[in-house]
């Protein structure tokens, strides 16, 4: 008698566990995201976008993408990709201050001379 009452207890949480497990999926799959979407919580918003993009010629193109509200004009496709353009600001983001160059400049090196570390 005890074995039985076990048994269908073990079948009756078996069953509920995958009926919880079905609804979760479900849900997700309604609301667009995916099935670890459902599980663990949704994605984070996403920071990276194309914008828009022109073809220049058979080769290159034009791309406009935006990352954190800023946008950028790349043209890619050619010998070199090329960043045209960079730090554009929407009109959403004209409160945020300009971002400070990143890459310094050096006094260009002469053929056989090393330039010293203060210069």
């Amino acid at each position: 008698m005890m074995w039985n009452f076990l048994f269908y207890f073990l079948v009756f949480v078996l069953l509920a566990g995958g009926g919880v497990f079905a609804a979760l999926l479900v849900r997700g799959f309604l609301d667009g995201d995916t099935t670890a979407g459902g599980l663990f919580g949704g994605r984070n918003d996403r920071r990276l976008e194309v914008v828009e993009q022109s073809n220049m010629d058979g080769r290159r193109k034009l791309v406009l993408i935006r990352r954190d509200n800023i946008e950028h004009l790349i043209m890619t496709g050619g010998p070199v990709d090329v960043v045209v353009e960079t730090n554009i600001r929407t009109s959403k983001t004209s409160n945020i201050e300009p971002i400070a160059n990143v890459v310094e400049a050096r006094a260009p090196r002469t053929f056989g001379k090393v330039a010293a570390a203060g210069e």
